[in-house]
């Protein structure tokens, strides 16, 4: 299955300045097969070392010189290895992470050899332990699960992924498109970006196959769950994790994870779950100006799952006798499913280097009510993003935000065709309020960037 981070690693690998590559996300996102394929396309040999698989290959890591670790490896492996020929794979390096600092030895004497490094619960393990990380001599890379795009890719759907590609605000996408996008966007909402998923997906296996790998993937998180020990007790991370299933799309309350879990043990939780990447921590911002961060409030916070089928799997979502018609849903497992798919989304749109994507939100601190679901950051504007689990619902929250913020954009999404159009109304305030709302179907928020860009240079 193609991904488009694979463009991300061929241009580092043609790099001039090729620094060591570490891979950061969840387990099961694809981070070793990323690496493979990688070296599959580039002709390269890969020289693979699991240091969770086989803990004594550490040794052969004890020398800061490049030359004579590679000799050590090429004796144990019964090969030789060439920066020309190989490149070098340490998986699950958080089983071993006093070799992440040798990776500036790599860097500074040998940058011809690629080395590309990979662990899932690596924020949490280099937490624990006083080793020094070469700041400045690796590069972070952030892998996700598979988005939509990706989807329709390994479906076989150029042809309606083409179409999406084309379309740009002004012009129009026909119902028979839009339709179809719906359709599998929906089935993508069940399937979630998980690729061993996506995969039995693809090869039509039943639905209940595909929601027992999404279980089998929440069982290999909770056995990691024994990997934070000394940390928290399994049953308080298992409390939290369900939590924020149960809490998509509202504000996360520590207090209301569970009678048995106190406050700061929940706080503690969500940022071991944050830390294996399970889960993302939905930021507030006062977005009174960029960056967005610049003004945000610890006491304010939303969650979101790594993925949709991990939705699936913590609250049972049938699929006996295949998956359920999206209508046929209960209404609030509707929105928390439209809530989780466009912050998964929205999370692509964010470079992938450093710690991985940021997402934040807006919520009216005392009075009357007010909230805003996602706040992004395109072309240098602030841009609030509404989502919608169907087809209509109210907007009074964004008109009086846009009015207070002196907003000229802002984006819609829900299940109707993508449109551009300009609002004027008085809010519920009596203020008066005129900006432009991009209205997207979530199939298309991959295109977001692009139609925002049009937007501008049209002058919209």
């Amino acid at each position: 299955m193609k991904r488009d981070i694979s463009r991300v690693f061929d241009a580092w690998l043609d790099g001039q300045e090729r620094k060591p590559l570490v891979l950061r996300g969840a387990r099961q996102v694809g981070k070793t097969w990323l690496v493979r394929d990688l070296c599959a396309r580039a002709g390269r040999d890969l020289v693979e070392v699991n240091f969770e698989r086989d803990p004594r290959t550490r040794r052969h890591f004890e020398a800061n010189d490049p030359q004579k670790i590679l000799a050590e490896l090429a004796f144990a492996l019964g090969h030789e290895i060439t920066p020309a020929g190989n490149l070098l794979f340490l998986d699950e390096i958080q089983a071993a992470p006093e070799v992440l600092a040798k990776l500036r030895w790599f860097c500074e004497e040998l940058p011809a050899l690629p080395v590309v490094a990979a662990g899932s619960l690596m924020d949490l393990s280099l937490g624990q332990r006083a080793f020094g990380v070469p700041v400045g001599r690796i590069r972070y890379l952030h892998v996700e699960p598979m988005g939509f795009l990706e989807y329709l890719q390994a479906h076989d759907q150029a042809r309606l992924w083409q179409t999406l590609a084309a379309w740009r605000p002004g012009s129009q996408l026909s119902p028979a498109a839009h339709e179809q996008a719906t359709t599998w966007f929906h089935r993508y909402g069940m399937v979630g970006g998980m690729p061993a998923v996506v995969r039995a997906d693809v090869e039509k296996r039943e639905a209940r196959a595909c929601r027992e790998l999404q279980r089998d993937l929440l069982a290999t998180y909770r056995d990691d769950f024994a990997k934070y020990s000394g940390r928290m007790d399994r049953s308080i991370l298992d409390a939290t994790l369900a939590a924020v299933a149960h809490s998509l799309g509202r504000k996360f309350v520590y207090a209301r994870v569970d009678q048995a879990v106190k406050q700061h043990q929940a706080k503690h939780a969500l940022d071991l779950l944050a830390g294996a990447r399970l889960c993302q921590v939905v930021r507030h911002s006062a977005a009174n100006g960029l960056p967005l961060g610049g003004e945000s409030k610890d006491n304010l916070r939303k969650a979101l799952l790594l993925d949709v089928g991990l939705l699936h799997a913590l609250l049972g979502t049938p699929a006996l006798h295949g998956f359920p018609e999206w209508r046929a849903l209960a209404p609030q497992l509707r929105g928390q499913m439209a809530e989780q798919l466009v912050g998964q989304q929205l999370r692509l749109l964010d470079e992938p280097d450093g710690d991985g994507p940021s997402l934040y939100y807006w919520q009216r601190e005392g009075g009357r009510p007010g909230e805003i679901d996602y706040l992004i950051q395109l072309g240098g504007r602030i841009v609030p993003v509404e989502t919608k689990s169907g087809s209509v619902g109210s907007m009074k929250s964004l008109h009086q935000f846009m009015f207070e913020k002196h907003l000229d954009l802002a984006v819609r999404v829900d299940d109707n065709p993508p449109s551009v159009f300009t609002v004027d109304l008085k809010t519920t305030q009596g203020d008066p309020v005129k900006y432009r709302l991009l209205s997207l179907p979530p199939y298309l928020i991959w295109l977001l960037p692009a139609a925002v860009e049009t937007m501008r240079a049209s002058g919209g």
